[in-house]
């Protein structure tokens, strides 16, 4: 896979009351982004279903270095910072840039998968779950857990 990256456009809704991107837009925007990889590469919403799994995040945190207004162009891009050699647990990370490639926020997410159906954390069983999260780019700092 390489680099895992999109242009988000800003909406009037995903601004606050100071005419900036408000916090929350911007975790909206990265589990978007997620879910989105992950379709893309067959780790689909229908197959967690069918096998009764699905992520679940520990802790999200977002680092704001630059503010971001209704008419930037921003970039997303997605990497795994940290992973166990089963995928079983994971920290992703997304970078938001602007046009001018400067950092405007730094996304990281811990997160696991769940059985759907006991409610308790397992390892997925599908293959597809191993060899997508493993595809994923990796941080220059990445972590085998």
């Amino acid at each position: 896979m390489g680099v895992f990256t999109k242009e988000i456009s800003i909406r009037w809704s995903d601004l606050d009351p100071n005419f900036h991107m408000r916090h929350s837009a911007y975790y909206d925007f990265g589990a978007q982004h997620r879910i989105e990889v992950l379709e893309q590469h067959g780790l689909t919403m229908k197959l967690m279903q069918q096998q009764q799994f699905g992520p679940i995040l520990f802790r999200e945190e977002c680092i704001f270095r630059k503010e971001i207004h209704l008419n930037d162009t921003i970039t997303i891009s997605t990497k795994m910072g940290k992973m166990r050699a089963d995928a079983s647990r994971w920290t992703i990370v997304h970078e938001l840039k602007n046009d001018k490639e400067e950092l405007c926020a730094v996304i990281s997410v811990d997160g696991a998968w769940m059985d759907t159906k006991l409610r308790k954390l397992a390892t997925p069983t599908p293959e597809i779950v191993q060899e997508v999260m493993n595809a994923f780019p990796k941080t220059n700092d990445f972590v085998t857990l």
